[in-house]
């Protein structure tokens, strides 16, 4: 059999079971005995089976999973939204899941998508690491990486955000402002996006002669040892710890560059232990514009990701890939800006 041509008749030809054994067994169903489940699922999977592809035969019921690390803050409920719109519009129905089940939950979804009815697949963070995409690209199923978290091959289209140029525009505004002693906490130095964050700061404290003073003789790893750079895990606890740490020296920064708001708000709770003022002796930024940053006392000042476009953005690409279209621009990098609110001000 050739993947073109793979039908559920010939299946459960090959398998010497009937058609309604091979149907129950790809839609999840009971009343087939866990060995010839396994044959069934084993030939499926070996003749690259997929249901038929529901954009292309002009249906109006398609189906699209998209695939985070964990859901558990507005980032992925943000990027969820656009892609929902989309969606929506184009008659589409979206499954979301998370891999935060570990080595498990990653074989059910893959288990699933052997067997079941997707006609792509929208992969976000760090999900898109290569176990992942071979056995997606080995069904023959539609991809594209949202804010991919490492380098992708070429061939898989990706929608991100300007992180570099973000991260440089946050820390030229402090330094604009007349700080000097401006400190940074990053994310997993192993992620794209943290890599890009520090790299803006860096190149905005060179412009301005500072890297020697923040301690910035190396990269990021580098700057880690020491200087105004901590490591943080874009959460909250990551930046209060953090924040005490930086606070506490005997040459405390007067700002703080955190790489997401989360981080930022963890910064905001250490100086309230503290009894640092923000922004009196200490402006703090963050990065994303999650919709708690507005609502901050006082009020974030961050850089705008545009997450739900680039939620939208991903389904418009994955539409088009499922449709057997050609891609006119295969990687989308979208702008971010500075919003300045009221968590920085005039070094005093």
């Amino acid at each position: 059999m050739t993947s073109s041509r793979v039908t559920m008749q010939s299946i459960a030809r090959v398998a010497g079971v009937s058609v309604p054994t091979v149907s129950r067994v790809l839609n999840g169903r009971d009343g087939v005995s866990p060995s010839t489940r396994s044959r069934v699922e084993d030939l499926l999977r070996e003749h690259g089976y997929r249901a038929r592809n529901s954009l292309r035969a002009g249906s109006s019921l398609a189906l699209f999973d998209v695939i985070f690390p964990e859901i558990e803050c507005a980032w992925e409920t943000e990027h969820i939204r656009g892609i929902e719109e989309v969606a929506r519009d184009a008659g589409v129905g979206i499954v979301v899941s998370s891999l935060s089940g570990g080595a498990t939950a990653t074989e059910q979804l893959l288990r699933r998508l052997r067997i079941g009815r997707t006609d792509g697949v929208i992969l976000a963070a760090n999900t898109g690491d290569e176990p992942m995409r071979s056995a997606l690209s080995s069904l023959n199923i539609p991809v594209v990486a949202l804010d991919p978290a490492i380098r992708v091959p070429g061939q898989v289209p990706t929608v991100d955000a300007a992180n570099w140029a973000g991260a440089h525009a946050a820390t030229r505004h402090l330094l604009d402002l007349g700080h000097r002693r401006i400190a940074t906490i990053t994310g997993d130095p192993g992620l794209r996006c943290s890599q890009a964050r520090f790299d803006g700061y860096r190149a905005a404290l060179e412009e301005a002669g500072l890297v020697g003073a923040a301690g910035l003789s190396g990269g990021l790893v580098d700057g880690l040892a020491g200087g105004l750079v901590e490591c943080g895990d874009f959460l909250h606890r990551s930046g209060l710890d953090a924040g005490l740490r930086l606070l506490t020296r005997d040459h405390p920064p007067t700002a703080i560059f955190a790489a997401n708001d989360h981080m930022a708000l963890g910064v905001y709770e250490a100086a309230r232990r503290l009894r640092v003022g923000i922004p009196e002796q200490l402006s703090v930024v963050g990065f994303d514009d999650l919709p708690g940053a507005g609502w901050a006392s006082p009020p974030l000042t961050t850089v705008r990701q545009p997450l739900q476009d680039m939620g939208r953005s991903a389904a418009e690409t994955l539409l088009t890939l499922a449709r057997g279209e050609t891609l006119d621009t295969p990687h989308v990098r979208m702008t971010t800006s500075l919003v300045v609110r009221e968590s920085t001000q005039q070094v005093s």
